[in-house]
């Protein structure tokens, strides 16, 4: 007979397995049909971006969303790292893989202390939110700082960002985590 300690974490791991299914649902529910994949070869969204302020190049875009977030501009290569009450807690610029995914809402779904990302180096603090062309899309910081150009030649979905800046993804962005992804 399990313990009830086992019992409750069973519990909790089944509650937050449903409520991210949920969550992608809704949200996969809610894109629009004709959601354009965005491609870095040029080729233009389907999806209008949202004015940004000339004034304030870093500010958190206009209509990203609500509540504690991740949110994440393809146009930009920026990161923000959004509180409940709306407050940006930190933004940083990144540098994108070479797959881009498309606008939406995601949830964080899994995370790895340290891998070999699929360009060899070694990467720390992974934050994954999806999957696009069969290439699993996330966050993570080179562990020696490098943030690459994407090479078209090769499919990554690796997010790079620096170690300081993965350090407070690791911090803010745990399971289930809202990622808000605009053009």
């Amino acid at each position: 007979m399990p313990s009830n300690s086992a019992t409750f974490v069973a519990g909790l791991t089944s509650a937050a397995l449903a409520t991210v299914a949920f969550l992608t649902f809704q949200a996969s529910a809610s894109a629009p049909a004709d959601l354009a994949r965005p491609q870095r070869s040029g080729a233009p969204a389907k999806v209008a971006k949202a004015p940004r302020d000339k004034d304030h190049p870093a500010a958190l875009p206009a209509g990203s969303g609500f509540g504690a977030r991740v949110v994440y501009s393809l146009d930009d290569d920026r990161v923000w790292l959004v509180r409940a009450d709306g407050g940006v807690k930190r933004t940083f610029k990144v540098a994108p893989g070479s797959v881009d995914p498309l606008p939406g809402n995601y949830a964080v779904t899994s995370r790895a202390a340290a891998i070999t990302g699929t360009d060899g180096t070694p990467i720390e603090h992974v934050v994954r939110f999806t999957t696009a062309n069969d290439v699993t899309i996330g966050f993570s910081a080179a562990l020696d700082g490098s943030l690459p150009e994407p090479d078209p030649t090769v499919k990554t979905g690796g997010i790079r960002q620096t170690v300081a800046d993965g350090d407070a993804m690791w911090d803010f962005a745990t399971i289930g985590q809202a990622v808000v992804v605009v053009p």
